[in-house]
């Protein structure tokens, strides 16, 4: 079983929702990155995306965007990514599941086996890839080269997502599926909107595997609004914020915060 899924039957055993956050690989520097996932992992985070720098993020806001121009500045690469895992898994034992988060072109340009290849020798479980189109003749290949070397390929639905797609991205998905709670790109919102979880509900009646919602989680509350219809909360720009503003000190609260009310 993939450890996405170990921990996931884990929340369930424990009764409560799921939490992953989100680092930028790189930002601001490795060692603080490092730091940042070791506390998040150390405060009891199911999952962490990393986030491999891409120099156009489309799907991403200012905060995270600016993330990854810092990041790649700094002479960031694709094999920086692979030495931070395996240094996590041998050097700091981290045991929670670690997905990498990047735009298509930066496997592509990898090559999508030996990309595959390595994420599996690191210990990464899954990939969530934005910008990939899960509807092309080119999803086979990928999902079968990302099945071949134990990686979860994570799909996603947005709102406007049909149930008829609904039904056929649940035939694939593993894991869980990553809802958008809103169109545009990533970052903050001050509230959660109530057609938020009409569309949950729609998604949790004709989907079998756990919803995971990003896209404007930021805060305690939007948990709380979240938590009847999504198992899994996922917070990534107001956790860069939280670096930003208060360094790792202000990542270890921010995810207490949020871990209080899981």
């Amino acid at each position: 079983m993939n450890n996405i899924n170990k921990q996931y039957e884990k929340i369930k055993k424990e009764n409560r929702m799921g939490l992953m956050t989100h680092v930028v690989l790189g930002y601001p520097d490795l060692s603080t990155t490092r730091d940042a996932v070791l506390i998040m992992a150390e405060e009891g985070v199911d999952f962490i995306e990393l986030q491999i720098p891409f120099s156009d993020p489309f799907g991403d806001g200012p905060t995270i965007h600016n993330a990854n121009t810092k990041a790649l500045s700094s002479g960031f690469h694709v094999k920086d990514a692979f030495d931070f895992v395996s240094s996590l898994h041998e050097k700091d034992a981290v045991q929670i599941p670690l997905l990498f988060m990047t735009y298509y072109n930066v496997i592509f340009h990898y090559g999508i086996e030996e990309f595959c290849k390595k994420a599996e020798e690191v210990g990464i479980s899954g990939l969530i890839v934005p910008d990939y189109n899960f509807s092309a003749e080119a999803h086979d290949h990928f999902l079968e080269i990302a099945k071949k070397f134990n990686l979860i390929l994570i799909n996603f639905v947005a709102p406007d997502t049909s149930i008829k797609r609904m039904k056929k991205i649940d035939e694939d998905a593993e894991g869980f599926v990553y809802c958008f709670a809103r169109h545009g790109v990533t970052g903050a919102q001050k509230n959660i909107e109530a057609s938020l979880l009409s569309y949950l509900e729609k998604v949790k009646t004709n989907m079998s595997v756990p919803l995971a919602v990003g896209f404007g989680i930021s805060e305690a509350e939007h948990i709380l609004a979240i938590k009847v219809s999504a198992d899994i909360a996922i917070v990534g720009s107001a956790i860069l914020r939280s670096l930003e503003v208060g360094g790792v000190a202000g990542v270890r609260e921010k995810v207490r915060s949020l871990m209080e009310v899981l």
